[in-house]
């Protein structure tokens, strides 16, 4: 076996034995200022055996954890809520206080709002689909979802399965389907590296 035989052989098994790509988000578990936030709100909202994870997991898809994050249509803070919401939330739910710019109250509002999406979407499907259906919808309206899944079924598709939403949603959402579909895969990709 010759030289470059050998080399090559040795890149093939340094290739297999490396570590799997996580895309840099094992950063955040170190990252645990807002941590308590996620646990209390997920554990008030959710109940005590829901995996906070998903909320910080969508935080970071959505500000980097940033609590200073103001997007170009006007949403804010760590989980990006539009001021309009966070007053609609505030007003169904007086527990939350404060403003949208204090991470405390942005989180409980942002996982409040998560939990009144996660009661809509009552048809039974696998867990990983509802998520997907409840942080679509966070980010992409309700009512985009809803289009999508109704197109969906028009075309065959089983509408309470989020692969047939992700088939459906460029049709109601265009070019913008690319981001929902991205922000819920980003939450996933975040999730599992998280401990």
């Amino acid at each position: 076996m010759n030289f470059s035989s050998k080399l090559l052989i040795c890149f093939f098994v340094f290739l297999l034995f490396r570590p799997f790509q996580t895309y840099g988000f094992e950063r955040y578990n170190s990252h645990t200022k807002y941590d308590v936030y996620f646990k209390k709100y997920t554990k008030r909202f959710f109940g005590p055996g829901f995996d906070w994870r998903y909320f910080k997991s969508q935080a970071i898809a959505e500000s980097h954890l940033n609590p200073d994050a103001k997007s170009h249509v006007g949403a804010k803070g760590i989980m990006q809520i539009m001021p309009k919401t966070f007053d609609e939330i505030k007003y169904k739910n007086p527990s939350i206080k404060g403003s949208s710019l204090q991470p405390k109250w942005n989180i409980a509002a942002g996982i409040y709002y998560d939990r009144n999406i996660w009661k809509l979407w009552k048809a039974k499907r696998p867990f990983q689909d509802k998520l997907a259906f409840m942080f679509g919808s966070y980010n992409a309206g309700k009512g985009n979802v809803l289009r999508a899944q109704k197109i969906a079924e028009k075309n065959g598709m089983n509408p309470n399965f989020w692969s047939s939403i992700e088939r459906a949603l460029p049709k109601v959402t265009g070019r913008h389907s690319k981001e929902t579909i991205g922000y819920v895969n980003k939450i996933n990709k975040v999730k599992k590296v998280l401990r």
